[in-house]
């Protein structure tokens, strides 16, 4: 009867730590994996925004315009760019003039959401070598025909092939869905440029797309534009333009994980070293037996430290497990530059795995160093107490 009260004891003892230690694992765990899906967000939104536009295309804006919602180039203009040296012309000039608009539609789960209208020609969308159409048709020049991008029929109702939408007053048919190696141009909606114009009233465009000869013709091109006193424009090579029109986002996504890392990661490393503490407090004897056997502080404290990296080890690797089943997911958010739906999927790498693992071991080490240091600290006559 005597003896299974210390039995009992010593078995709830062993439990609470073994509890106590997988909870600190998870909660290790559960911040390696917030980090690791924050930095997969930006990545994903990184390939996405810089796979859109062709290295060798430069656009054209009104200097000052944050997007291209909010540029405007006339007519003179754009034709004055189409002649400048050093833009392909085989077997015609390689530029498109487009006109960019907003429309609000509602998503499939209820909500709305800025739509971004694109109306280009087909020698446009020649420009853009990634464009698959996937079903249907390209829109007719000159109709009310549209094509939508992947994401967009994904997320939003009423834009299935054959079906009507309304928007700018005026019935517009879809014909088409199109994929551009999911890149930003999968969250747009394409059109007959003279239409769109027409309806929505526009005798400017938003955009002038150019197509170079050579990559080194680029910073020439873009010199003249900056120097011609009648083009109060700037060019810029399309795929930094869209890099540039969401860094904002990216900014926000990066202080919004970095944050909760932060907040996250605090609390775990107090859970390690409680942990760790728990190990040491238990295990006075060993550590006095490790003394009396002649063993160093500085080996006491490597083998607590050792403990504590194998165990946020684990949790690195939970962690990072846990992020992988993410990959691949698409999200979609407004872009706060071009106040339009983008969207984008959760991207792992190397890089990330390695960077997930570093802060797992981090929090590791700094939650088992007091406790580790506090080991050596034990005198060889405390642990012959408690025996």
């Amino acid at each position: 009867m005597f003896k299974s009260v210390p039995f009992s004891y010593s078995v709830r003892s062993l439990l609470v730590r073994k509890l106590t230690t997988f909870f600190t694992v998870f909660g290790l765990a559960l911040v390696v994996f917030v980090f690791s899906t924050v930095l997969m967000l930006d990545k994903g939104l990184e390939e996405t925004v810089v796979s859109t536009g062709e290295r060798d295309n430069l656009i054209v804006t009104r200097r000052g315009s944050s997007s291209e919602v909010q540029s405007a180039i006339t007519k003179e203009q754009a034709s004055i760019i189409s002649q400048i040296k050093g833009i392909a012309s085989i077997p015609e000039p390689k530029v498109s003039n487009e006109t960019v608009v907003l429309i609000n539609l509602q998503k499939k789960k209820g909500s709305t959401s800025n739509v971004v209208i694109r109306g280009l020609k087909h020698s446009g969308i020649e420009l853009r070598r990634n464009f698959t159409l996937d079903q249907g048709s390209l829109f007719r020049e000159g109709t009310n025909e549209v094509i939508v991008g992947r994401a967009i029929a994904k997320r939003f109702g009423g834009l299935k092939i054959g079906e009507i939408i309304k928007f700018g007053g005026e019935m517009w048919r879809v014909v088409g869905y199109f994929r551009t190696n999911n890149n930003g141009f999968e969250s747009e909606i394409w059109t007959s440029n003279d239409v769109l114009m027409q309806v929505f009233k526009r005798n400017t465009y938003s955009t002038v797309l150019l197509n170079l000869t050579d990559l080194s013709k680029g910073r020439r091109i873009k010199d003249i534009i900056d120097k011609d006193v009648r083009l109060p424009l700037r060019a810029k090579f399309e795929r930094s333009f869209y890099e540039e029109s969401s860094a904002a986002l990216s900014k926000f996504i990066t202080i919004l994980g970095v944050t909760l890392t932060v907040i996250f990661s605090i609390g775990a490393t107090i859970g390690a070293m409680i942990t760790m503490q728990a190990a040491v407090m238990n295990r006075t004897t060993e550590i006095s037996t490790l003394k009396a056997l002649g063993f160093s502080k500085l080996q006491i404290m490597i083998t607590f430290l050792f403990e504590s990296f194998v165990l946020s080890l684990m949790a690195g690797v939970l962690g990072i497990f846990l992020a992988s089943f993410f990959s691949n997911v698409e999200f979609s958010t407004s872009n706060f530059q071009s106040f339009a739906e983008l969207a984008f999927k959760f991207s792992m790498d190397s890089s990330i795995v390695l960077t997930a693992f570093l802060l797992a071991l981090f929090m590791g080490v700094i939650g088992g160093l007091i406790p580790a240091f506090y080991a050596t600290k034990i005198k060889i006559t405390e642990g012959l107490r408690s025996v």
